[in-house]
């Protein structure tokens, strides 16, 4: 069901957002980011105009692909291991792909408890389920390993009817701190949203230690407060979606947003897909509703929304919906987004409402 390229405009920090990026698992969007190379370069340019600001980058590995944090100001040594322990705190809870995580035992029936960060994800994924009738579905798991997004061999001989008994979301409820499902055989797949979820994570903690000028960059999802060293809202290019596109080197850019205090993230089908032996191709993200391919004119949606756990939720709800749906979803419930489509061969630009009033109209 599930996951952009950085810019040359200097002096400023510009920041790749990407959809190519796996988050626990490679079923949504895949991301890599290269923004941390461009934070260097332009600071080299800002140190020969004068006094820089202290600026803290870090970058590694997390959650299966790359970070990027970049603050204004200078990080105390322990932050490091904070924000790796925080990182394995949440594969411990969220993925499904560590057999003993949390999740896993939920989804094996061995637990019913679910811990702070899947309880957050959940409520927020069941608030998006209803808004998108369905089309966005954290029950998905059975569809996308079937179709070879979860780490398994795609198996295209199930028929999806078999699948579709174990999925939707109205399956699964909360009562407290326990996740109750209407057939021990329904599975939950947090990959949709647990990243942006530990966006935000990961932006909290940084706080703690006083800073409000910083960017967090997980794979492609991003929260940003403040701004940047040189005193500008932060600079995040949006890719081209393109099939094929598989630069990381910022040459295919549609636009530049310039933001604060949001979070943001894409989805897109163009980058993660495979063929089946007839040639048929099927993309990463499924609308649980059928259990069919998103194959449509949408190639990517990108949303701004306070926290990344939402942006990261809905810009997957909007590719499973395709342009039509998202268009009257993002008008009616006052989304910023930026929606990108084929137009009979030709790629064209949508913004929602709400984008051109939130994002746009910013001084």
């Amino acid at each position: 069901m599930f996951l952009t390229p950085t810019t040359s405009h200097f002096p400023d920090f510009n920041f790749q957002l990407s959809t190519f990026s796996p988050i626990f698992a490679p079923m949504k969007k895949l991301a890599t980011i290269h923004s941390f190379f461009v934070a260097v370069a332009a600071a080299l340019l800002m140190a020969g105009c004068g006094k820089a600001p202290t600026v803290t980058r870090l970058q590694g590995r997390a959650l299966g692909t790359i970070y990027n944090i970049t603050v204004v100001g200078e990080l105390p040594e322990e932050f490091s291991h904070r924000l790796d322990s925080l990182f394995e705190e949440a594969n411990r809870s969220m993925s499904i792909f560590d057999k003993g995580s949390l999740l896993s035992r939920i989804n094996r029936g061995e637990e019913q408890v679910a811990d702070r960060h899947i309880i957050r994800c959940v409520e927020e994924a069941l608030r998006v389920s209803a808004l998108s009738d369905g089309a966005y579905d954290i029950t998905i798991g059975p569809l996308v390993e079937a179709f070879g997004f979860a780490g398994k061999d795609p198996n295209y001989t199930i028929p999806v009817d078999s699948l579709l008994e174990f999925v939707g979301y109205k399956k699964i409820r909360l009562e407290g701190d326990c996740i109750l499902k209407s057939d021990p055989r329904v599975r939950i797949d947090l990959n949709s949203i647990a990243k942006g979820y530990t966006v935000d994570l990961a932006a909290s903690l940084i706080e703690e230690y006083g800073f409000k000028n910083y960017l967090v960059d997980i794979g492609g999802e991003i929260v940003c407060r403040g701004t940047n060293p040189q005193g500008q809202r932060w600079g995040i290019g949006v890719e081209t979606p393109f099939e094929g596109n598989y630069s990381t080197t910022g040459e295919h850019i549609t636009t530049i947003v310039r933001i604060s205090g949001v979070g943001m993230a894409t989805s897109g089908n163009y980058r993660n897909f495979h063929t089946d032996p007839n040639g048929n191709k099927f993309t990463h993200i499924i609308d649980p509703r059928t259990g069919q391919n998103t194959a449509s004119s949408l190639l990517s949606a990108t949303v701004i929304a306070p926290s990344c756990m939402t942006a990261d939720a809905y810009g997957t709800m909007f590719i499973a919906l395709g342009l039509e749906a998202s268009r009257e979803v993002a008008e009616r419930e006052g989304i910023a987004a930026l929606f990108i489509y084929d137009d009979g061969g030709t790629m064209r630009v949508e913004k929602s409402r709400e984008w051109k009033l939130k994002v746009e109209s910013w001084p």
